[in-house]
């Protein structure tokens, strides 16, 4: 066994030992039970502001039992909760702020092992990458999807629902007091959204990289084998520590091309894959947007969730969960290694599918196409996104003229008007919403059909940003769209009255303008006036690449110190 490392700071018979010995007895505390145990450290990402993690003090008594009983000294240690629904501007301005913490926090501290813990959108991919690039064992615990939301009898998913009855609100099918009977109904627990949103998505990729326990990343968030899970998941993480199981030993190529099958096989959100981008180049593992492609391309969509299909996570725990839809896959899963100390294959070998209304086969899937599409062409040099199986058919092949909004909040104010000159066949466009010109990325990519339209009953239309788009949503919104125009990208130049062409097929989208006029509106262009000069802002601004490169800082991407490499303290 590798010499524990939280021996550096007690071990020594001198001065400074002696200073973190009593100050750590100061907490009433003896040195037997610390020196020479691996120290746990659990990373929490709650505060009172994040709903999704509102059960995590409990399961952090949870950690805390399974290391103590194998023989390990837990501490918990709060970093930053990028909570989703109440955090602004974007909680994707934050995220890179989270991960920088979670590998501060290791390296400053003396412990031995990880459990971090996430679900909220951004906290999974957070303390992942920040785990990733100090790289001590670490095991990750999933917060778990919150229960099903209700309406007069109704199963309800939060986001696609909301969606779904704003827009009949908007259309004026849906009343004050039925709104707020919905608002009331549909977020009835602790834990994540419980559609296959950001949160459930990136859940699931944690445990296709094979980083969390087998069948942990589908438990509901509320369900008493959750409890159990965390109180294994200190269990593993002593004995990853004692037989020196750090991510680089878990991680591999492999693992990212089973997380890219099975973010295609569940449907899940775009968001990902700007997070898997930036865990492989955390993890020093090549992966690109192409990759998603040629990887994901002949993988059908099996499971019949929100917002691509019809039930939530709750119903997919029951029906098998994850290791369940794994098994299915199995052919097109590599035996990667994982954090239980067994391969993938041995994890999966009893599992079983219970409902194949949720679960699908590879014979007979809910949609032969892939749920995800990176797109190429004029508009989009660097690339863009698409969740095919959540649009409209007819729109997979599509040529309509753009409706441009240079800002947010010009759109806001005029969508709505009923003079607005829009059809069905509109292709609706936001412009400086990317990384550097909202700042942040936020997730304004589903684009507000206007409310004429929604009253003809036209319920999907062509979107087009470089902004993201929460995984809970659904329609036409094209996504991600590489370089951005706030830098220039050629989605910058698009005017109002431009001929824009989708073919989901051939993976292109344009702009149907030659490359003279192109150049001639590139020498007109000017970039909207922005200036940070302080803060995190500017950090941000100054260092973020851009979506296809995973939205990192440059600088942790680079030559990010890994644990036993130099580094100045």
């Amino acid at each position: 066994m590798k010499k524990l490392r939280s021996l550096r700071w007690f071990e020594k018979d001198d001065l400074r030992s002696f200073g973190h010995r009593s100050r750590v007895n100061q907490m009433g505390y003896s040195p037997q039970e610390y020196i020479g145990k691996p120290i746990i450290g659990i990373i929490n990402t709650w505060n009172d502001f994040n709903t999704c993690h509102t059960h995590f003090k409990e399961r952090v008594e949870d950690i805390k039992r399974g290391v103590f009983q194998a023989g390990g000294f837990p501490m918990e240690i709060p970093v930053m909760s990028v909570g989703e629904q109440l955090i602004k501007p974007t909680s994707m301005m934050f995220r890179n702020f989270l991960a920088m913490e979670v590998e501060e926090i290791l390296r400053a501290f003396p412990v031995d092992g990880a459990v971090v813990m996430g679900g909220c959108d951004k906290t999974t991919p957070g303390v992942l990458m920040g785990a990733f690039s100090f790289n001590i064992p670490t095991i990750y615990m999933p917060a778990g999807a919150m229960l099903k939301g209700n309406f007069e009898g109704e199963s309800l998913g939060s986001g696609t629902d909301v969606w779904k009855y704003w827009d009949l609100r908007q259309a004026g099918c849906f009343g004050d007091c039925e709104w707020r009977k919905l608002e009331m109904g549909i977020a009835r627990s602790a834990g994540t959204c419980m559609t296959m949103g950001t949160a459930a998505t990136m859940m699931t990729m944690a445990e296709a990289l094979g980083m969390s326990l087998p069948g942990a990343s589908s438990i509901p968030a509320v369900d008493s084998n959750h409890k159990r899970m965390a109180r294994e998941c200190g269990v593993k993480i002593v004995e990853l520590v004692h037989k020196d199981i750090k991510p680089s030993d878990i991680l591999s190529r492999e693992s990212f091309e089973n997380a890219i099958v099975t973010l295609n096989a569940i449907g899940g959100s775009t968001n990902a894959i700007i997070h898997l981008v930036a865990l492989a180049k955390r993890a020093k593992i090549p992966l690109e947007l192409d990759d998603f492609e040629k990887i994901g391309r002949d993988v059908p969509l099996l499971l019949n969730l929100k917002p691509s299909g019809k039930y939530v996570m709750e119903d997919f725990y029951y029906a098998g969960g994850i290791l369940a839809l794994q098994k299915v896959l199995q052919p097109k899963l590599h035996n990667i290694k994982t954090v239980n100390l067994a391969s993938l294959y041995e994890n999966i070998e009893e599992a079983k599918v219970f409902n194949q209304e949720v679960i699908a086969t590879l014979q007979k899937p809910f949609n032969s196409n892939p749920s995800l599409a990176v797109l190429r062409g004029n508009l989009c040099l660097n690339g863009a996104i698409l969740k095919q199986s959540a649009c409209e058919k007819r729109l997979l092949k599509h040529k309509g003229r753009a409706l441009v909004y240079d800002d947010i909040q010009t759109l806001k104010e005029e969508i709505d008007k009923e003079d607005l000159d829009v059809d069905e066949n509109t292709v609706l466009i936001l412009k400086n919403a990317g990384p550097l010109g909202a700042p942040g990325m936020p997730e304004w990519g589903q684009l507000p059909i206007p409310k004429k339209l929604l009253k003809r009953g036209v319920k999907d239309i062509l979107r087009i940003s470089d902004a993201r788009m929460s995984g809970t949503s659904y329609g036409a919104c094209v996504l991600h769209v590489s370089p951005e125009s706030y830098i220039g990208g050629n989605l910058a130049l698009v005017k109002t009255g431009d001929w824009i062409s989708l073919d989901v097929e051939k993976r292109l989208l344009e702009v149907c303008l030659s490359e003279e006029e192109l150049e001639q509106r590139r020498k007109e262009f000017q970039p909207p006036r922005r200036d940070y000069t302080s803060g995190y802002v500017k950090l941000y601004t100054d260092h973020v690449t851009q979506a296809h490169e995973g939205c990192d800082f440059d600088f942790l991407v680079k030559d990010s110190p890994r644990e036993g490499e130099p580094r100045i303290f």
